[in-house]
């Protein structure tokens, strides 16, 4: 299958890349350099030179506090961006994979968020224009999927294990939030699930993130110095003990993914288990 891959030098672009190589597919990485999202006419030559059979849109905006101060820009690669895509994945008659994020919700309660509930409340300018990115995918394909995810690290860029890492060589001790709740999503592991997906026509909305039960990034933090050897102390601070950021998070990023065991697809790995397989390959097999 010819599998046009958007976001291709980010974290999960690079590994969903890479997955689909090892598959035999016929896969085509774009990012910025060779495809502007937000410029429609760019997007239509691109894809009708390449004429995938499938669309997996991982270029996003994601950082989330500088995209309070810069919301024009964020919607235009989030929503317009995306939008632009699935005009074209329509006219192709192609398949389209939106990545997309716990953050369409506003956090409230305690109960798993289920990838079909519709109770959309963004806190943020990410997740606001995240959202239009879905809506946009699902009121013009009729063969789409949309992935929300949480949490992800991943080799190809920065992300939470790195920066606990890099602070934890340094630092005697760190203060970590232990009142946002959710699950590590590893993009290696989440790789394969995608091209799993891709590869059927069991379309719609998913939820997936690596297996486990849900934790704090406290709990996170403190696995993370314990698998690396660090003896770093991790304080648990509520979020606001620890400051006000700009872009407000959610308390619950519990997303249920029992969609995917409903759907034939294989859930991904215990997140404490692909955190190890993740250190080993940051640290070249050594701790």
């Amino acid at each position: 299958m010819r599998v046009l891959v958007t976001g291709v030098n980010g974290q999960l672009g690079y590994d969903v890349f890479n997955e689909l190589k090892k598959r035999g597919h016929d896969a085509i990485g774009s990012d910025i350099g060779n495809m502007d999202i937000t410029d429609s006419e760019n997007v239509s030559r691109v894809l009708g030179a390449v004429c995938p059979e499938a669309v997996i849109h991982c270029a996003a905006w994601t950082a989330v506090d500088a995209a309070e101060d810069n919301e024009e820009k964020v919607r235009l690669i989030n929503a317009k961006g995306t939008e632009n895509i699935a005009n074209e994945c329509k006219k192709l008659g192609c398949k389209m994979m939106y990545i997309s994020t716990d953050y369409v919700f506003d956090g409230s309660g305690t109960k798993p968020w289920k990838p079909d509930c519709k109770d959309y409340k963004p806190l943020s300018v990410y997740g606001k224009t995240k959202l239009e990115g879905e809506l946009a995918v699902a009121g013009k394909l009729e063969k789409y999927f949309i992935v929300r995810i949480a949490w992800v690290f991943g080799v190809n860029g920065n992300n939470f294990v790195k920066t606990m890492l890099k602070i934890g060589k340094s630092n005697k001790s760190v203060k970590v939030v232990n009142d946002q709740i959710g699950t590590p999503t590893y993009t290696f592991d989440l790789a394969k699930l995608l091209a799993d997906m891709i590869e059927t026509d069991k379309y719609g909305y998913y939820h997936a993130t690596n297996e486990g039960g849900y934790i704090s990034w406290y709990d996170f933090a403190c696995e993370i110095f314990r698998q690396a050897g660090y003896s770093t102390e991790v304080i648990p601070v509520t979020t606001a003990e620890y400051g006000i950021s700009k872009a407000v998070r959610p308390f619950n990023s519990r997303l249920d993914k029992s969609k995917l065991k409903e759907n034939g697809f294989n859930p991904l790995p215990q997140w404490q288990d692909a955190l190890n397989r993740y250190l080993k390959e940051i640290f070249n097999g050594t701790n």
